[in-house]
């Protein structure tokens, strides 16, 4: 199929592609590009006739189709209100007798179109796609010139969803021209069944009344289907059944498309559509004996690894700079392991939604809301809006689900609040009239679409209405608090249940999943930005562990201006999540597979050395790949023992992967190594013939009874606390994680006084080996100025810009960006060694600096941790102290800093160690 049909003279353009290739023609114009701009603050415009004008040009220009507010658009300005467009264009269709219509992706939010003076068309809505058919006004010889006025003034009532993060303003997707027969195929509606049965209804507009026939052309010819019909001047619905043979299904593992074509022939003239379809069923069913649904796709369980997309970009806001972008941001989201996305209170952009089809990532999309209160006015704009998305994105195999509110945002009569009481009938002023318009949207939406999973309102207040999942959402931090909450949803979900929803409504037996998940606003006044590789390990698990839940949404895909909890950055770019430290191979995408082992136990637990502990796993299978096999888990308790990596027990047992949900498999027995240590449990599931399915892993702060620790049975150990400095020159310093931590801004050094045994404990001291844990120190504008806590309100929801790094919990998660420092050791004063401390990291190696968290709900430089440093000093320097028994240690940094690790810090279990050797 093609899809990048571009002219050679306008591949320079912006977004030159075809902006639909799921409803494609050949004979075609991309108008994206420079036009004339120019603001209207007084209004005036249609007053003085600014569309009347013949060749009028604005003062300013403007690159379509990026909002008017961007970057990328050359204006980039917020204002709200009027502005208008105008651009020159010179087309003719190729084939005679054509007609010509203007299209437009999308405006924000009312439109209105001349082309050569002559009004064509209006549109209110800023999200739907619309057209108008200009033949009439448009001449096929010379210039003809287009007038758009676009007016947005972010009304309470207009269907806005969340914009904040940069406003969609004006034109802000692609515009093109388009040439067609004087009969042609408006729309085909594609129904399929997994069974291969193909159900198409077809709008075709006919201009002419006469005999047509209608064909359907798909798999390079192997997939045909020939209608002949009557037409009738104006709108005919023509319906037909496909039956194909041996269907290959689509799925996100094996996207499959039937690309082809849809061919109207008609009065001498041919109109020639290339569209594709997707075989696929997506729907809900109970499995064994279960007495819930679980969610499915092609009639088998499927389990939804998911993240919410905000689809912001800093450059184009909404907007994709490039087709190239959006085909990326699928394959960013599938090397997670991911297998599918909620587009989040607005509808995705076509292009996108194709590469969705195409490179296989199942898509919940949301309806836009609005942000005044459910009266009539909002609720026409609302429902004239949902009306344009499903119709247009009705094809797209990769959507699964509508969304039609997102927490009761807009549903709120806040302007009768003073007067309402806020109860258990309409909590938040969500009144029972309001409660029925949502029952009545979603059944407008399963009415419409009846093929795909609805959801009435994706709730943060427990106050479904009527639903086809039963999903929630949840910020919390800290293990025993996710886990307790997580168990109680699942025990309080069945049918009949009032819990999760509002007005007398109660549960059915809908799939139960959670739609919105993570740390963000789980912690006082926001995560900031920290690490959540540590967090997000343990929700798996929790999630995982119960049969019920069949899926979650993870706040969220990439960073946006005021949240920093996404698997990248906003360009992109990588966070490092330290997985595979624990278990060699491990990524994110572990936490995500079909089959899935859960470790049944907290993320680390402080155990004494020696001690016995029973760890219980569960197999948690949504695939049926492995069922009835015999497949290996293989685990091993390893520690990192000062640079050493030492395993302690290992195992390889074989266990029976049965069906489908969660199946409790052999506990494991294990005794903790006889010293202080952080180790680990890190467990492989594995096909016979060695092939790893997923990794996972927990650990344990081992700690010995021995008062400096214990580590090595070689000479004697001193342990100086890191924060036991007896001074430091740093700009800025100051101690963390309950004095486990020292940290030193700027250049400058820490000095510790450090007393060696005597003569009476060790007759002589042969050799001395110093070994601590460091790394660089990033300086954050809270560590210089102090913190500030904002209130979170609403405008957050409409993405108000933050500066993370006054945020009291802010502590930069491992990514490719590097924060060095270079680190001497003195020992009174004589260089012994240097260091390069890389960078400032934080990300799950950190164990030490998240178990000992002080508040589950507050961060204090958590994940935060250090390279290991060991030096063993130079013979000269160690007969010195044999003698003296006493030395000054300095630890120095340059502008770089340094940050030092105690034994309840960072990954190592360690205060700063002096090994001295010798005789005793």
């Amino acid at each position: 199929m093609v899809t990048n049909m571009v002219q050679t003279s306008q591949v320079s353009i912006p977004r030159a592609e075809y902006p639909r290739p799921d409803w494609q023609r050949a004979d075609w114009m991309n108008l994206n590009g420079t036009w004339s701009f120019s603001f209207d603050h007084g209004n005036q415009g249609k007053a003085e006739g600014w569309h009347q004008a013949k060749g009028k040009s604005f003062a300013s220009e403007i690159i379509v189709p990026f909002s008017w507010a961007s970057p990328l658009s050359g204006i980039g300005s917020n204002e709200k209100g009027i502005a208008w467009y105008s651009k020159e264009v010179q087309w003719a269709p190729a084939a005679s007798e054509s007609r010509l219509f203007l299209r437009f992706g999308a405006v924000d939010y009312k439109s209105d179109v001349w082309v050569n003076g002559i009004a064509v068309g209006s549109h209110s809505g800023g999200y739907g796609t619309f057209e108008f058919d200009v033949t009439d006004a448009w001449s096929l010889e010379g210039s003809n010139q287009i007038i758009v006025r676009a007016e947005d003034y972010d009304h309470d009532y207009q269907a806005r969803g969340k914009q904040g993060y940069g406003e969609i303003r004006g034109i802000w997707q692609p515009v093109w021209l388009e040439a067609r027969p004087q009969n042609y195929v408006r729309d085909s509606k594609f129904n399929t069944s997994i069974d291969g049965k193909v159900e198409i209804v077809t709008t075709v507009i006919a201009n002419k009344s006469g005999s047509a026939e209608l064909a359907f052309t798909f798999a390079e010819g192997s997939v045909t289907h020939l209608v002949e019909a009557e037409l009738a001047e104006g709108t005919n619905v023509i319906k037909a059944v496909i039956k194909v043979e041996a269907p290959k299904l689509w799925s996100p593992e094996s996207p499959y498309l039937y690309e082809g074509q849809v061919v109207l022939s008609s009065n001498g003239q041919t109109d020639t559509v290339s569209t594709y379809f997707g075989i696929r069923e997506i729907s809900t069913a109970l499995v064994g004996d279960r007495s819930y649904r679980w969610i499915t796709l092609n009639g088998k369980p499927v389990y939804l690894n998911g993240t919410l997309d905000q689809s912001f970009h800093p450059t184009g806001f909404f907007t994709y700079p490039s087709d190239e972008e959006m085909k990326n941001e699928i394959h960013l989201m599938k090397r997670l392991g991911l297998n599918f996305v909620r587009i989040h209170i607005k509808p995705e952009e076509p292009r996108k939604l194709y590469w969705a089809d195409k490179l296989g990532i199942l898509v919940m999309e949301d309806m836009p809301c609005f942000w005044g209160d459910p009266d009539d006015q909002a609720k026409r704009s609302y429902e004239n809006e949902a009306r344009e998305i499903i119709d247009r994105d009705y094809n797209h195999p990769s959507i699964f689900s509508w969304v039609m509110f997102n927490e009761t945002w807009g549903l709120k009569t806040n302007s009768e609040s003073t007067s309402l009481t806020t109860d258990a009938t309409h909590p938040n002023n969500f009144l029972p009239q309001t409660q029925e318009w949502v029952r009545s949207m979603y059944r407008f939406a399963k009415q419409v679409d009846p093929t795909r999973i609805i959801e009435d309102n994706s709730p943060c207040n427990y106050d479904h209405v009527e639903s086809d999942i039963n999903t929630w959402h949840f910020y919390i931090n800290g293990y025993n608090e996710l886990r307790a909450h997580v168990t109680e949803v699942v025990e309080k979900t069945y049918r009949g249940s009032t819990f999760n929803y509002i007005g007398g409504n109660t549960q059915s037996d809908a799939p139960l999943m959670n739609s919105e998940c993570g740390n963000v606003w789980g912690i006082d006044g926001g995560a900031g930005e920290s690490d959540l590789a540590w967090h997000y390990r343990y929700m798996m698990n929790e999630f995982r562990r119960h049969d019920k839940m069949c899926g979650f949404v993870f706040t969220e895909f990439r960073d946006v201006v005021n949240e920093y909890n996404g698997y990248y950055r906003l360009d992109g770019s990588d966070k490092l999540f330290g997985y595979e430290w624990y278990v060699p191979g491990m990524t994110v995408a572990d936490l995500h597979t079909p089959d899935f082992v859960v470790i049944d136990a907290p993320p680390c637990q402080t155990l004494q050395a020696g001690a016995h502990l029973a760890i219980e796993l569960l197999g948690s299978s949504f695939a049926e790949r492995y069922h009835g096999q015999e497949l290996q888990l293989s685990w091993e308790l390893w520690h990192d023992n000062l640079g050493t990596r030492i395993v302690h027990a290992s195992g390889n047992e074989t266990v029976n992967w049965k069906g489908y949900g969660v199946e409790r498999l052999t506990a494991l027995s294990l005794i903790m190594p006889d010293q202080d240590a952080v180790s680990v449990l890190a467990v492989r599931l594995m096909t016979a013939n060695g092939i790893i399915i997923t990794r996972n892993f927990v650990t344990f702060d081992v700690r010995s009874q021995a008062a400096n620790g214990k580590y090595t049975a070689e000479g004697r150990i001193i342990s100086i606390p890191a924060a036991g400095y007896a001074e430091s020159t740093f700009p800025i310093s100051w101690n963390a994680l309950q004095d486990n931590k020292a940290n030193g801004g700027g250049a400058g050094r820490f000095t510790y006084q450090v007393e060696l045994p005597s003569v009476s404990e060790q007759s002589a001291i042969y050799d001395i080996e110093l070994a601590f844990e460091a790394s660089s120190k990033r300086l954050l504008k809270r560590n210089v100025e102090g913190s500030i806590e904002k209130q979170h309100d609403i405008s957050y929801m409409h993405g108000a810009l933050d500066e993370p790094e006054f945020n009291p919990n802010t502590y930069y998660m491992t990514d490719s960006e590097r924060h060095e420092a270079k680190l001497s050791i003195l020992i009174d004063d004589e260089l012994v060694e240097t260091f390069i401390l890389r960078d400032n990291p934080a990300d799950s190696r950190g164990a030490l600096s998240w178990h000992y968290q002080a508040v589950n709900n507050k961060l204090e430089e958590a994940g935060s941790y250090g390279y290991l440093c060991k030096v063993t000093l130079p013979s000269t320097v160690t007969a010195k102290l044999n003698a003296s028994r006493s030395f000054k240690l300095v630890l120095a940094a340059d502008e770089g800093g340094l940050a030092l690790y105690g034994r309840n810090a960072g990954r190592y279990p360690i205060d700063i160690l002096v090994q001295s050797k010798g005789s005793f």
